[in-house]
């Protein structure tokens, strides 16, 4: 069974889930209102291949429900600071969607800590329909009927029995008579604007050193091209239709890119 470990950064409460395994750390940042537990089909195999940790980002999941700071910047520094303080330095860091942006973020600003990048439908760039993007997240998220009855009726929900219905269920907290999100829907709205909102991480993307791959599915095919002619030595791995949790969607040819990465590495 994976273990919860619990640390603390200036006030902030931060958890990180080990799935446990043997070889180099591993470091999954899941995306905007995810969880560890969402990862554990992948866990389940790539701890074949070395210790497989997940953290959980500030404002959701197992840690601070309401930070005062959720900017790119706190969100680095949580991060750093977990590396540092499990001694896993340097990881191969795997980050999807906006925690492949601060995956970005680390290994171009944090070069000893990261032995390799992994970004999962995420990219550097800044997107002119930014506040429409993040409108519809929120909208999105607005529409869960929370709290779920149970989580039976978070599966169905979700599009009923599947990899990723019973996995998002999965992150919900028993309480108050009825299974709850583990985030807060402002929060997530000022943590992915922050994020968002009129930044690109180029400058990161250019300074990384370290083996890299970007696997896209919704990102655009323009920008996906174009970290490939900013980063030469970058893979890029165009996975096909899927929509954005490719890692519970497609998990056969999430497996076998991930793999023949890390085989190469």
């Amino acid at each position: 069974m994976p273990d919860w470990l619990h640390l603390e950064r200036d006030g902030v409460h931060l958890a990180c889930l080990d799935y446990g395994g043997s070889g180099p750390p591993i470091l999954i940042l899941p995306g905007l209102a995810a969880h560890a537990r969402e990862w554990a089909e992948t866990a389940s195999w790539l701890t074949d291949r070395g210790r497989v940790l997940v953290l959980d980002a500030r404002g959701q999941g197992h840690s601070e429900r309401f930070p005062d700071d959720v900017s790119p910047e706190a969100h680095l520094a949580d991060t750093a600071f977990v590396i540092e303080q499990l001694g896993i330095a340097p990881a191969t860091v795997i980050g999807h969607s906006i925690g492949g942006q601060r995956a970005i973020m680390l290994a171009g600003g944090r070069p000893g800590l990261v032995r390799a990048l992994v970004v999962a439908d995420s990219g550097p760039g800044d997107d002119d329909d930014a506040e429409v993007i993040v409108k519809a997240v929120r909208d999105d998220l607005a529409s869960w009927p929370a709290p779920f009855e149970s989580k039976e009726a978070a599966v169905e929900f979700f599009g009923g029995p599947s990899l990723k219905a019973e996995a998002w269920a999965d992150g919900l907290e028993e309480r108050d008579g009825g299974w709850w999100p583990r985030w807060d829907l402002d929060l997530m709205d000022r943590s992915l604007r922050e994020a968002f909102v009129g930044r690109d991480y180029w400058r990161e993307w250019e300074s990384i050193r370290c083996p890299a791959l970007a696997i896209r599915t919704l990102v655009g095919e323009d920008e996906h091209r174009e970290m490939g002619e900013r980063l030469p030595h970058a893979q890029l791995v165009p996975l096909g239709h899927s929509d954005h949790d490719l890692h519970l969607n497609r998990p056969e040819e999430w497996r076998r890119a991930l793999t023949e990465f890390l085989d190469r590495i």
